[in-house]
């Protein structure tokens, strides 16, 4: 099954969310919710490498014309979907290693870090921390071209900073 693509607000989603099954969600949610509060437009999809490998290659193809402009691709276990995604188009594309059952996400995180020489993914911490940095580093990366959404992550940032201070033990 495949997750449809979400719009925000009327916007062309700038931001494709890919994952190898629906259960990577829990994980990958925490990039689509962080890019929610950050009003970046996005898309997310199940897309596998192993059990579709086709339908990856034609959204990955596909994505710079349909004006994706960063694609966040989680896999757990082999972990190949970052890798195969990043050797079907030069849109920055940032690995979410997504925790498993038996090595706990480090197959993973080895399995998307390790990416040969000339086809890069940039790897972030497996799980909820991954995925919220993916969104992050892709709110940043478009927020070079675009100052309403560094401003919105000035703001973030200062909210960060503001919490941290107001804590107290």
């Amino acid at each position: 099954m495949r997750l449809m693509a979400r719009k925000t607000g009327s916007s062309t989603p700038l931001v494709g969310i890919i994952m190898g099954s629906k259960s990577d969600f829990e994980t990958m949610r925490h990039a689509a919710d962080k890019l929610d509060e950050l009003r970046v437009p996005y898309e997310k999809r199940v897309v596998s490498a192993h059990r579709t490998p086709d339908l990856l290659f034609e959204y990955c193809e596909s994505a710079e014309s349909r004006g994706v402009k960063v694609i966040i691709a989680g896999a757990g276990g082999a972990a190949h979907l970052p890798g195969m995604a990043a050797s079907k188009t030069t849109l920055p594309v940032l690995g979410v290693p997504v925790e498993s059952r038996i090595l706990r996400g480090v197959d993973s995180l080895l399995s998307i870090v390790q990416m040969p020489a000339g086809i890069p993914v940039g790897t972030l911490a497996i799980g909820q921390a991954g995925a919220t940095n993916a969104a992050l580093l892709a709110a940043e990366i478009l927020a070079l071209s675009d100052p309403d959404l560094r401003k919105r992550l000035h703001r973030f940032r200062s909210q960060q900073t503001k919490a941290v201070l107001g804590t107290e033990l």
